[in-house]
């Protein structure tokens, strides 16, 4: 009897007017996952306001998306080792799309933080399985042809979100379609990828899911970030419940290193990321997602709230740093392809943003918009230098048996700077606009209590005219605040880049192995020295 195999008989092959089918619906189910956090962003201070929310719960809006769907994108592409890829994203897709109905009807933030977490898990599962069908579907020769669509998706969800999330927030329809709207990609999608897509069963016998590894790692930053939420609020910084919050992640994540440290196939690959390239690439970029997620996530918010815009003004007051992400991405992809060399263009970057950002640290409620739009173009700046090319230095210094794991590590950590970012920046515009909401109402006579000491109501349509002048001008005036954090994050990832050799890109698709058949070192990756 023989022994069972674990891939069963090949369909034929797709043919080409197959694969464009069904690489449209993938492209559209990755479109609408990426949408989905863009076209909300300017909408959140209507959502949350509408809601009643403050502002904590706004941070955790958006937090609670990024860490559910940073916790499961590593459990994802493992399952994809496991099962049916084509079962998977049709999962994926229905997971994404009860999510995203549900958010659109919530009735309260606490209910619309719940629906945001299962949203999460279906967005962070749609971007790592679009990916993992694209390389199932089309050979790496034939692959190259194919990159261009997947840029000009990303291109116009990163650039056209915002936009079209301010239009649905400012017209009759409402903010829930800031939600639905994705819904009918979805079931196109889903109908489109179960006609055309046909992949062959092929399932890896011997893949271990790191499922201890991931929930340890997402429970223990989950409990640091409701502390960072809640300290200095609801309890002092010194107290019980900070001890068993700190503690008590600290222990987790202690776990979580330990696992790490003993699974045949971890979640965060420890013998990858201690290198010296790895490690500080892995760096670098946790500190530009802490930088770049956390401040822009609340341009929306300043724009709409601190100067009185509407959302479509606020979307279209985005532009700037989208465009220039989306121009320095480029440009800079195609010197480094005639180059080779990547380290200036990384270096020059993170200086950039860091010059953005301390341009966007001295807003104030009256700030003129040119000031601001010119400090947002350099943010966007350097993002798109930046954020790419330390995963281009990653990869060019690693194995190819160990690209997927050092890829996948760099991603995670980024995602999760950004969570953290998010979180921690929420946290300090929180209690700053709370003290200075505070103050604005003792000069008016009026003592704070209720919402005004927990960060103040987004609800500013039911306050008092001369209240919400206050609130406007607290938002307004403690914005800049949080940019100027961001400032130290981004050099603590400028610090990292400057350590990184210099390094010219490789043209082999692996490491050349040492004379006399040894593995590659670390050394080999460097051809030549840029001058």
């Amino acid at each position: 009897m023989s022994a069972p195999t674990a891939t069963s008989a090949p369909p034929e092959p797709m043919s080409r007017r197959e694969t464009l089918e069904a690489l449209s619906g993938l492209l559209l189910v990755l479109f609408v996952s990426m949408i989905s956090v863009t076209i909300v962003s300017v909408a959140l201070p209507q959502i949350v306001g509408s809601l009643n929310g403050t502002q904590a719960q706004y941070t955790w809006v958006v937090t609670a998306a990024m860490l559910s769907g940073t916790a499961a994108t590593p459990i994802w592409g493992k399952l994809a080792d496991l099962f049916s890829k084509k079962l998977l994203i049709q999962v994926a897709i229905a997971l994404f799309t009860i999510g995203t109905l549900a958010c659109g009807f919530a009735q309260d933030t606490g209910q619309l933080i719940a629906f945001r977490v299962i949203q999460g898990l279906g967005m962070g599962a749609l971007q790592v399985l679009v990916q993992v069908v694209i390389g199932a579907m089309i050979s790496p020769k034939e692959r190259g042809r194919y990159n261009g669509y997947l840029g000009a998706v990303m291109a116009v969800a990163t650039v056209g979100g915002p936009l079209l999330g301010g239009v649905i927030a400012d017209s009759s329809v409402g903010w829930r379609w800031c939600f639905w709207v994705s819904v009918p990609f979805c079931v196109v999608a889903f109908v489109l990828l179960s006609k055309t897509l046909h992949l062959a069963d092929r399932r890896r016998p011997d893949v271990h899911i790191d499922y201890l590894g991931a929930t340890l790692i997402a429970a223990g930053v989950s409990i640091l970030l409701i502390w960072v939420t809640f300290v200095d609020d609801r309890f002092a910084w010194i107290s019980w419940q900070t001890g068993a919050m700190v503690g008590g992640s600290v222990l987790l994540l202690a776990l979580a290193t330990f696992v790490e440290s003993r699974v045949p196939e971890p979640v965060v690959p420890l013998r990858i990321v201690v290198r010296r390239v790895p490690a500080l690439s892995i760096l670098a970029s946790l500190a530009v997602g802490m930088a770049m997620f956390g401040g822009a996530v609340f341009l929306g918010q300043y724009f709409q709230i601190g100067r009185g815009y509407s959302p479509t003004e606020a979307g279209l007051l985005t532009i700037p740093m989208m465009a220039g992400t989306l121009f320095s991405a480029t440009i800079s992809g195609r010197m480094i392809s005639r180059s080779g060399a990547v380290k200036s263009y990384i270096i020059t970057g993170l200086v950039t943003l860091c010059l953005g950002f301390a341009g966007l640290s001295t807003i104030d409620h009256d700030t003129p918009m040119w000031q601001i739009m010119v400090a947002m173009a350099f943010v966007g700046i350097g993002v798109g230098l930046s954020m790419q090319n330390l995963m281009l230095v990653l990869q060019n210094t690693v194995p190819l048996h160990e690209l997927g794991a050092a890829s996948g590590a760099l991603t995670f950590f980024r995602s999760l700077g950004g969570t953290i970012g998010v979180s921690v920046l929420g946290s300090v515009l929180a209690h700053r606009v709370a003290d200075d909401i505070a103050a604005g109402l003792a000069k008016l006579g009026i003592k704070a209590t209720g919402s005004a000491s927990t960060g103040g109501t987004l609800n500013l349509d039911a306050l008092p005219e001369p209240i919400r002048v206050v609130v406007r001008t607290a938002y307004g005036d403690a914005t800049g605040h949080i940019f100027l954090i961001s400032v130290g994050i981004a050099a603590v990832g400028l610090v990292a880049a400057l350590f990184l050799p210099r390094v010219r890109l490789r043209e082999t698709l692996d490491l050349v192995p040492e004379e006399g058949g040894g593995p590659a070192s670390a050394a080999t990756a460097r051809s030549e020295t840029t001058k």
